[in-house]
C-alpha cells in the first residue's frame, strides 16, 4: 500500500515571516509607496511617552482598518479574527508570528474618541496626492455614482417621526429666476410660503427611523425587500482612482447629495466631463454642469407620448426671441413659466390647422 505522507503540522521550522509572503502581494505594494512619518508627527502629541502603559502603535490600527476596507471585512471583530491566521496581515502590521494583534474594541475607541475626527479624510488626501505626483490620476474625465451600503440594523426596529423636508440646493435661485421671466412675461409672481418656521422650499414629511441606528435611511431594494442603508456617492476617474466621496442615508436620492460631491471633486481638479448614470439625469444638474464650463455625459432617454407627432427634436429654437419654430414654419411663443421652473410654448391656434401641428402646437421645457 501506498504510503501516505505523514503529519508535519507541529515540525518545527527555522524561516521568518517575510519569506511566507508572496512577493506580488497586494499588501507588499501598499507598503512599499507609504509614507508613515506624517502620521507619527501629527499623532504622537495625543499620547504620553514618559509615564504610564505604553500604547499601542497608531500606525498599527490604522492598518487594521486599511484591511477591514481593502478586502471587504465586515467588523472590526472579524478583522480582529482574521489578522490572527493571516500571514500577510501580520507582516503588513510589522507584527510576528506569536506577537498579540490589537484587540479590536483598541481600534474601535481609537477612531471614536482618540484620534481627531479629520484623520481619515486627511489619510484620503495623503494617498490621493502619492497618487497625482506619480501621475496616475486623470480628473479630466471623472464619474459619479451612488453605492448602497447595508447598516447593521434590525429593519423590524424603527419609528415613524415627522420630520422637515430639506430645501434642495436651488430652491432659492430657481425662486428668483422664475418670478423674473413672469414679470416680463406680464405673469404675477410666485410668492414665497407664508409659514415661516418651516425651512424655505420645504415642508414636512413622514420618515422611517431607525432605533437601532437613527443616522441609517431605508431603502426600497427591489419590488419587495426594504432594508436599513447607507449610499455612498462616489466620484472616480477612468483609472478607478477615488476622488471624492459623500456618505447619506439610504433613502436619499441621488440627485440630491450630487452637488456635495461635484463641488468636492471640481474645486480640486480641472474637470471636463462629467459622466453619470439616469438616477443624476435632472434639470438643475445638467444646467449647473454646463454653466461650470463643463459636458455632462448622462444616458439617453426614450422618447414618450404619441409616435405620429412631430418629434422634440425636430422644433428649431429661437434664443433671440426665446420661441421655437416647427417643421411647418409656424412659431411657439414662450407664454409662462410655472415654479418649478418649466417654460410652455404654444402656439395660435389659429395658424395650426392640419391635425399633426395641433397634436404638438405645446411643449414645456425645464428651466432649472
Amino acid at each position: 500500500m501506498e504510503e501516505w505522507k505523514k503529519d508535519a503540522r507541529k515540525e518545527p521550522a527555522i524561516t521568518d515571516l517575510d519569506t511566507l509572503v508572496p512577493g506580488d502581494h497586494l499588501l507588499r505594494k501598499i507598503e512599499k509607496v507609504m509614507d508613515y512619518e506624517w502620521l507619527y508627527e501629527k499623532l504622537s502629541p495625543l499620547y504620553c511617552h514618559d509615564n504610564g502603559k505604553p500604547g499601542t502603535d497608531p500606525v498599527v490600527l490604522i492598518k487594521m482598518v486599511l484591511i477591514q476596507h481593502l478586502y471587504g471585512i465586515p467588523s472590526l471583530r472579524q478583522t480582529y479574527r482574521e489578522i490572527q491566521v493571516n500571514l500577510a496581515y501580520r507582516w503588513f502590521l510589522g507584527y510576528g508570528l506569536l506577537d498579540d494583534i490589537p484587540h479590536f474594541a483598541t481600534v474601535s475607541y481609537a477612531f471614536c474618541k482618540h484620534f481627531p475626527a479629520e484623520l481619515s479624510s486627511e489619510i484620503f488626501e495623503h494617498i490621493l496626492n502619492k497618487a497625482l505626483n506619480n501621475r496616475t490620476v486623470d480628473p479630466s474625465v471623472i464619474f459619479i455614482d451612488g453605492t448602497h451600503i447595508k447598516a447593521s440594523a434590525n429593519k423590524k426596529k424603527y419609528q415613524k417621526q415627522k420630520v422637515a423636508e430639506t430645501a434642495k440646493v436651488y430652491t432659492e435661485q430657481l425662486h428668483q429666476e422664475v418670478n423674473q421671466e413672469r414679470e416680463k412675461l406680464g405673469k404675477k409672481p410666485i410668492e414665497d410660503d407664508d409659514d415661516h418656521d418651516l425651512p424655505k422650499g420645504g415642508g414636512t414629511k413622514e420618515k422611517t427611523v431607525s432605533t437601532t441606528d437613527p443616522e441609517c435611511g431605508m431603502f426600497v431594494k427591489g419590488e419587495h425587500e426594504r432594508q436599513f442603508a447607507y449610499e455612498a456617492h462616489t466620484a472616480c476617474d477612468k483609472h478607478g482612482m477615488v476622488l471624492g466621496v459623500a456618505v447619506t442615508a439610504g433613502n436619499v436620492h441621488d440627485s440630491v447629495a450630487w452637488d456635495e460631491v461635484y463641488n468636492e471633486v471640481t474645486g480640486k481638479f480641472e474637470v471636463q466631463f462629467v459622466t453619470m448614470d439616469a438616477g443624476y439625469k435632472t434639470p438643475w444638474i445638467a444646467k449647473k454642469t454646463l454653466d461650470d464650463g463643463k459636458i455632462p455625459i448622462l444616458p439617453y432617454t426614450r422618447r414618450n407620448g404619441k409616435k405620429d407627432g412631430y418629434k422634440l427634436w425636430e422644433y428649431e429654437y429661437d434664443p433671440v426671441n426665446d420661441q421655437y419654430i416647427c417643421p411647418q414654419g409656424r412659431t411657439l411663443r414662450h407664454t409662462t413659466t410655472s415654479k418649478d421652473g418649466k417654460r410652455t410654448y404654444r402656439s395660435i391656434p389659429k395658424e395650426c390647422k392640419d391635425w399633426k401641428c395641433q397634436e404638438m402646437r405645446s411643449r414645456e421645457t425645464p428651466k432649472i
